[in-house]
């Protein structure tokens, strides 16, 4: 027997996901984190879910990791010391950044320093011009003394950025060979490696970031591997990327950024796969955890990709699932501003102390204290009891809230729920409405351990009719990693007319892609049976400042022959133009400025999947509790166990849904139907 094991490491909780590769039997299991080490968690959870359950860590072969490592390091700025070179006057250029002020009425907010401090920002004579020729040769002499100077700076790692490096490498790895040279363990960054495309800021930045993070990354991925080798052996670790797809813990070492959001990614993906089981195409998911809430778009089945956005505050340009986060957990919060007004999150408790309810020291009310107020979560507490909750300690907390504004102590809980709840529809509505989508048109996927909780609020708010709650939602990202390819990203910056004429040397440079990517595939030794390419086009008009991915090709194995002739893709970019602005000139002439080819290697057989018991007999409940849905009065609601709601199943709330990873609350009149594949699907007031 053989399994394969997907672990997320949350702020709050690390979740498991096992899968036996030959029965398709699977295994959730949680366990709270340790921050100060994230592997510790997943070390010893591995320990605990093979003494609870039939699995064996030696018949392990494969384990997907998602890490939110590169994430806090960003965000606490506890990075490395790194050391930065760029062409002779464009040292400064992290700093300067782009003119773009978003926020520049706010008088108290301030840009983030650079990772690279101005000591420890070095200039070389070198010069190639938009063609990739040289203009001002990198000479031996001026090689020598720059990399002296960094090494004698005392940088734990070096981003080198040459502007135009990408369509031509050659400076940035002389300076690197001379670097290695004088101090062999130095880690190095390379733009024309890390990000080798135009707009010199973003990929300067990226590489900065890159090179941030890479020592801290390497010495995660090689603890973390020494611990799984002594506790499963041979198995192989994967690690999780921010575009949804698995790397090699060697590439993670190397491209450390591209795991800035490495957890939600594999959430946005474990989405997707439940939503088309449940055919339910388009989906808008809410990943709420103990510390945030993660909102992605699934249309036609597949996660959104962008390939800029900012994490800390940093711009990044790599391919990434479209998510957005806002600070809505569990965990959050509820505290007065200086206004007066009551606000909720971004501040958590976090894993320790908690939640009051966790009865670890913490005292400051939280949206899961309350949730436990009002009835909706059990106070035997989380993790079918193994994580108690105390309601005294609960209503302590909220109670400070309801003093303070003169309401019940349930009408305070309601108020801090409600807040939690318009923050996330916020969400939502940046994802969808500002994006030209109507969200009364797509289902409400609710997953993380407190999604469900909220997800019915959140779908009331916007006009929404469906939510979709997963068969174990607070696994979702750990079973988005089980179920995720292995993945690769490469890019040609090639500016040519998207006229017949150009497309000879289109076709060259997707032959070059074609190349790379077969290369990838014979070095991860993926099955040929389960390899796939897709090619997309940045498009624009001629002169205009933002462009339009556009896909263009997909198959296991693209050729020349694959390539829509000029005239179709136009076409497509005038479509994608009127989605996202509304319109398109037909006589304005258009441009490529990226080449870009995805390889996947299938690693999950879709195949293999559990069957699920079906019985439509809606089971005894387990007990009754009263639980406010309102603030009317508190409703005896039966309790269900989740485990025993068989495929077929309908009812109508209220009701609640336990089970070991989430609470589902079925609020009154909602209808309930268990789906095939496990999934509970809630329909708003019985509509």
């Amino acid at each position: 027997m053989t399994w394969t094991i997907g672990v997320d490491v949350g702020g709050t909780f690390t979740d498991f996901h096992a899968r036996n590769e030959v029965s398709g039997k699977e295994i959730v299991f949680k366990r709270p984190s340790t921050p100060h080490d994230p592997g510790e968690a997943i070390l010893k959870g591995l320990e605990e879910m093979e003494q609870a359950h039939e699995l064996h860590l030696t018949e392990v072969t494969r384990i997907a990791h998602g890490t939110t490592v590169a994430t806090n390091a960003l965000i606490q700025r506890k990075g490395a010391t790194i050391a930065a070179v760029a062409t002779k006057g464009f040292r400064d250029l992290l700093e300067i950044g782009r003119q773009v002020r978003p926020h520049m009425y706010d008088l108290n907010l301030d840009k983030p320093a650079p990772l690279a401090s101005e000591t420890m920002r070095f200039e070389v004579s070198e010069r190639l011009n938009w063609q990739g020729k040289v203009v001002i040769p990198l000479t031996d002499a001026e090689v020598k003394k720059v990399a002296q100077e960094v090494v004698d700076s005392g940088a734990e790692a070096v981003a080198i950025c040459f502007l135009f490096a990408y369509l031509n490498p050659t400076h940035e790895r002389k300076l690197r060979d001379a670097i290695l040279t004088l101090k062999p363990n130095m880690r190095i960054s390379l733009a024309s490696d890390v990000q080798p495309e135009f707009r010199e800021y973003e990929r300067f930045q990226t590489t900065a970031i890159n090179a941030y993070l890479q020592p801290l990354l390497a010495s995660y991925v090689e603890q973390l591997a020494k611990g799984l080798t002594n506790s499963v052996g041979s198995a192989t670790l994967g690690i999780n990327q921010s575009s949804g797809g698995l790397m090699s813990a060697e590439r993670t070492a190397a491209f450390p950024v591209r795991t800035a959001l490495s957890g939600p990614a594999a959430g946005a993906v474990g989405a997707a796969h439940i939503a088309r089981d449940a055919e339910r195409p388009f989906v808008i998911t809410l990943d709420m955890g103990g510390t945030s809430a993660d909102v992605a778009l699934i249309t036609d089945g597949d996660t959104e990709i962008t390939f800029q956005r900012d994490v800390a505050g940093f711009p990044i340009r790599l391919a990434m699932v479209d998510i957005d986060t806002v600070g809505a957990g569990g965990g959050s919060i509820a505290w007065f501003e200086r206004d007066g007004l009551l606000k909720v999150g971004p501040i958590s408790a976090g894993a320790v102390p908690g939640p009051a309810c966790y009865g670890q020291g913490g005292t400051e009310p939280t949206v899961t204290d309350a949730n436990l107020v009002l009835g909706r979560l059990s106070e035997a507490g989380l993790l079918d009891g193994t994580l108690p909750l105390n309601r005294e300690s609960a209503i302590s907390a909220v109670q400070s809230i309801a003093d303070r504004i003169g309401v019940s102590l349930e009408e305070a809980s309601l108020g801090i729920l409600a807040i939690a709840v318009s923050n996330m529809s916020r969400s939502v509505r940046r994802m969808s409405v500002e994006r030209g989508h109507d969200p009364r048109d797509f289902t409400l996927m609710a997953f993380g351990g407190a999604g469900p909780l909220h997800a019915r609020d959140v779908a009331a708010e916007l006009g929404m009719s469906e939510v979709l709650v997963p068969p174990a939602p607070g696994i979702v990202c750990a079973q988005g990693l089980l179920v995720s390819d292995q993945k690769e990203d490469f890019v040609a910056s090639v500016r040519l007319p998207l006229t017949e004429g150009a497309m000879t040397e289109a076709v060259k440079t997707i032959s070059e892609l074609t190349e790379r990517a077969h290369s990838w595939f014979k070095a991860e030794r993926l099955p040929e049976g389960g390899r796939s390419m897709q090619l997309s086009l940045d498009l624009r008009y001629v002169g205009q400042n933002f462009e339009l991915i556009v896909p263009a090709a997909s198959g296991p194995n693209l050729t020349s022959d694959d390539l829509p002739n000029a005239k179709t893709l136009v076409t497509l970019f005038f479509a994608a133009h009127d989605r996202a602005y509304g319109f398109h000139d037909e006589n304005a002439p258009v441009e490529i400025i990226n080449f870009r080819m995805t390889a996947r290697g299938r690693l999950y057989d879709p195949s293999m999947k559990l069957e699920y018991e079906k019985n439509a007999r809606l089971p005894l409940p387990e007990k009754t509790r009263p639980v406010w849905f309102d603030n009317s009065e508190a409703i005896e609601t039966p309790v269900y166990r989740r485990e025993k709601l068989r495929p077929g199943v309908r009812f109508k709330g209220p009701a609640i849904i336990d089970q070991l990873d989430a609470t589902t609350p079925i609020f009154p009149g909602d209808k309930v139907e268990v789906l095939a594949e496990g999934s509970i699907l809630i329909q708003l007031n019985g509509d």
